[in-house]
């Protein structure tokens, strides 16, 4: 099951559409755009990430990959998408060609951090692997560790502390799914 980036309903992985509220790509499409084109997996369009601070961050985003290799960490920054972050970032994970991600990764483990500074938003969407990782809820308590120095416009700190948080997050997952596994497999 994954949940639907525009009413946060329940749906079925393929479902080729929201039995809820109709939201599909092909919407997406029509809203932001056929195909947001190549892009780099730090693709700054605001120009909120300082040059030293970009160093750094790439730094941190290969860390997570090295930490976690069957997953990415992509960051995106504009505008535009304004009360639809949510169906922007979907649309974004789903449709773009991130050109610098190594061909050995999938495209199905990227972690997809969205920020429009302009209508005080962020977002996290990741791909289906993580699907039954991750939360909202983990989502909500990963970006409010960044909130404070966002709100200060210091947006490669606060994208640090997001990356340190999921990561931390998603060690404390994996320890349970081994404790589940264990159990099973004693059972």
């Amino acid at each position: 099951m994954m949940k639907c980036p525009s009413c946060l309903q329940a749906i079925h992985r393929g479902a080729s559409a929201c039995p809820h509220c109709g939201f599909d790509l092909e919407r997406a499409d029509q809203r932001f755009g056929d195909t947001p084109g190549p892009a780099r997996i730090l693709d700054d369009r605001a120009g909120l990430i300082r040059s030293a601070e970009r160093q750094r961050l790439a730094r941190k985003m290969a860390g997570f990959s090295a930490r976690f290799p069957q997953l990415s960490f992509a960051i995106h920054t504009g505008s535009g998408a304004g009360d639809d972050l949510r169906e922007f970032a979907f649309w974004v994970l789903n449709r773009e060609h991130f050109t610098d991600l190594p061909a050995a990764r999938d495209p199905a483990g990227i972690v997809l951090l969205a920020i429009d500074a302009d209508a005080h938003k962020a977002t996290l969407c990741w791909g289906y692997r993580l699907d039954e990782h991750l939360t909202e809820d983990d989502s909500f308590h990963v970006l409010s560790r960044a909130h404070a120095y966002w709100v200060e416009e210091r947006y490669g700190e606060g994208i640090e502390r997001v990356i340190e948080q999921l990561a931390f997050v998603l060690i404390r997952r994996s320890r349970q799914a081994r404790r589940r596994q264990r159990k099973g497999a004693r059972a």
